[in-house]
């Protein structure tokens, strides 16, 4: 089975958003193959169906001072933060080629992630009942979707050089008792978006037994 992959680059999150609405309809229809979406995203603080109020530290107006905006959207899981230098991976696959189980998913894209570390040296692991990947007591890696028709849209936000300061204005995905961190900050060296891309195609081919295959927006004729 062979998957799209588009590196979109930097994009802001509400176009993206768009973007992956038409990618879901395009796969649900069969229009397309299934498509993972990398991307950067400029700051930005998600609120997600789960979301709480208290887990904002600051008012709206607040945040964007600092160059922080804030999106409400429709995936699972509280408030994150995405921003320059983390990678955020959408795969708008068609999960019920993937055994149809929502939290099989959900453990899956764990996996991809843990795989991905790995190939760094680190260890990463779950930490019931919370969905992410963690390293060392701090979370390394955001996980939250919406599934439509049984393709999945949304996904995992990776945390690699980027700046960890914008996670003490919130609280990340609501967790009060652990902090996040990043593969750099592990491992004590840069690492970056660019070198964290191959290592997580590889997890994704591994852990799906699909094939990537690169593409463009262009040849995606549906946009």
């Amino acid at each position: 089975m062979k998957a799209n992959v588009v590196n979109l680059g930097t994009m802001e999150y509400q176009a993206c958003f768009e973007l992956q609405a038409k990618v879901l309809d395009a796969v649900a229809s069969g229009q397309i193959d299934n498509t993972l979406l990398l991307v950067e995203h400029p700051s930005v603080l998600t609120l997600g169906a789960s979301f709480h109020e208290e887990n904002l530290l600051l008012t709206k107006s607040q945040y964007e001072q600092r160059g922080i905006s804030v999106h409400v959207t429709d995936r699972g899981g509280d408030v994150t933060f995405h921003g320059p230098k983390q990678l955020v991976a959408y795969p708008i696959f068609n999960i019920a080629s993937f055994g149809k189980d929502l939290h099989k998913w959900l453990r899956d894209i764990e996996e991809v992630v843990i795989r991905t570390i790995g190939s760094f040296g680190l260890e990463g692991y779950r930490f019931p009942p919370n969905t992410g990947v963690w390293v060392n007591e701090r979370k390394i890696a955001a996980i939250g979707i919406k599934v439509k028709r049984w393709v999945s849209m949304h996904g995992l936000a990776l945390n690699c050089n980027n700046d960890l300061g914008p996670f003490d204005l919130i609280v990340p995905c609501g967790i009060r008792t652990n902090g996040v961190t990043s593969i750099s900050r592990e491992l004590d060296r840069e690492v970056t978006v660019a070198d964290a891309v191959p290592a997580l195609e590889r997890a994704f081919q591994s852990v799906f037994g699909i094939e990537i295959v690169s593409a463009d927006l262009a040849s995606l004729y549906f946009c």
